[in-house]
């Protein structure tokens, strides 16, 4: 293969350049390594800019390296394409054209391979996109938790400290595109207690009805790494009206207070023309043990302005209440009633900003039950953690006042509070989050909290934990 210098074939275009009385008037380096007052500075400048040579792809021109035959065809090949005009002696480059000719055909042949291979790779992308990895989208978090969970008077599991919440948990979301405007969803959870003065039973989502490893009772669709929930959801593209139907986590009020759990059941919403806000429709069966009855009901949520928002909702019950989540109703029969009796709920709920880093929020709900009919909830929150931004962090505060009646199937948020029973429960907890690395984020907490009914029952609660967001 014939060796040809850079330098030499520089010379030989200027030349032609020169001969046809082309203008080099260059007007920016084309290359870092070739100084203006170089004698082949305004040759190079004009070609590189004519697109006819285009250097090492580093901003360099590297002069002084030898270049192939190839190279060479390349750059004869460009300033034919260029049909002569500018580059002055034809007779030069028809020469050099033919000097070159079967590594131009070698190259051309290079090219159109390319290209045919470009356009492949192109229909193999669309068709992965319109195909199942790309109508597939999976995320989730594993989390690892550690409770120092302290309780007095030994209120439950006949002992002063409780282990069942430590755990390694896993949540696994899917989300399959039908069409542009429907989704199908699907929910896994998977509990890992840790190994220590826990039962492991209680991995399935069970409990013991007697304190022991039998007689156990299904609370829900459980934690056993099954898939749990399954719905759909669909948008309508001209309203921006929006559904969800099946089984699936759904919340009410601004902290899940009024209800916060999994149901059976559809939700909708359609947005209020002029405003902010979607009034939204619903009908929920709860999927917990005991749960024999529906809600329905209308709500609505959005912002009210710049900085505060409502989040409200009013449900009605299909039936009475009756033992949900199993809760002890001795109180009520020693009065000679069998149930807790009501049917009606509402909640009251929004946020305000009281500077661009402190929000707070505020949720009450009110039941025509009988008995410890409502519950409220406070919200403190200073900063905002940003899973895409480490070092971001939150520190917020609470304050609570469970009435065992004053909710629907409100969200105990992973046994945070202290719900037991009929007692009912207030308390006050102080947290903090944070964000070391991309996508991981690092929470404790610390609580104190009693009963309503009975002060002398007491929970201390420390809690630690990091999810692992993917």
């Amino acid at each position: 293969m014939m060796e040809f210098n850079k330098k030499g074939f520089a010379v030989l275009l200027a030349l032609s350049l020169g001969m046809s009385g082309a203008a080099l008037a260059a007007s920016a380096d084309s290359f870092s390594d070739v100084p203006k007052d170089h004698w082949s500075y305004e040759a190079l400048d004009y070609l590189a800019k004519e697109g006819v040579i285009e250097g090492m792809g580093n901003s360099t021109f590297e002069g002084g390296r030898t270049m192939t035959r190839y190279e060479v065809a390349s750059i004869v090949a460009k300033a034919m394409q260029k049909g002569g005009g500018n580059f002055g002696d034809k007779t030069v480059l028809e020469k050099l054209h033919a000097e070159y000719a079967d590594e131009i055909n070698v190259l051309q042949q290079q090219v159109a391979k390319n290209t045919k291979q470009i356009e492949q790779n192109t229909k193999d992308i669309d068709s992965l996109k319109n195909g199942i990895a790309g109508k597939m989208e999976l995320s989730g978090f594993i989390r690892v938790q550690y409770d120092h969970d302290k309780y007095s008077n030994n209120v439950q599991n006949n002992s002063d400290l409780y282990k069942d919440n430590d755990r390694f948990y896993m949540s696994l979301n899917g989300s399959y595109k039908v069409n542009d405007n429907w989704k199908a969803k699907f929910q896994l959870e998977k509990n890992s207690f840790y190994n220590g003065g826990h039962d492991h039973e209680n991995e399935s989502g069970s409990w013991a009805t007697d304190g022991k490893d039998k007689g156990r009772a299904k609370r829900w669709s459980g934690h056993d790494g099954d898939i749990q929930r399954i719905w759909v959801e669909g948008t309508d593209p001209k309203t921006g009206a929006w559904i969800n139907i099946g089984r699936a986590w759904r919340g009410l009020g601004q902290q899940n207070v009024l209800f916060g759990t999994e149901s059976d059941g559809f939700q909708l919403g359609v947005p209020i023309k002029g405003t902010s806000l979607t009034a939204s429709g619903f009908w929920f069966a709860s999927t917990g043990a005991g749960n024999h009855e529906s809600w329905y009901g209308l709500g609505t949520w959005g912002n009210i302005g710049p900085r505060a928002g409502i989040n409200v909702a009013y449900a009605l019950n299909s039936k009475h209440k009756g033992d949900v989540y199993e809760k002890n109703t001795s109180h009520l029969e020693s009065w000679g009633e069998e149930t807790v009796d009501y049917d009606k709920a509402y909640v009251l709920s929004g946020w305000f900003d009281l500077s661009k880093k402190v929000r707070f929020l505020a949720d009450y709900v009110q039941t025509n039950a009988d008995y410890q009919d409502n519950s409220t909830f406070l919200r403190l929150n200073y900063g905002n953690t940003d899973l895409q931004k480490p070092g971001t962090w939150q520190a917020y505060a609470r304050w609570y006042r469970y009435g065992t009646n004053g909710t629907i199937a409100g969200d105990d948020e992973w046994s945070s509070l202290f719900y037991n029973g009929s007692a009912g429960s207030k308390g006050w907890i102080l947290g903090y989050k944070y964000v070391p690395w991309k996508n991981i984020e690092w929470e404790t907490l610390y609580s104190k909290q009693e009963q309503i009914s009975n002060s002398d029952n007491k929970r201390t609660l420390v809690r630690t934990q990091m999810d692992f967001h993917f």
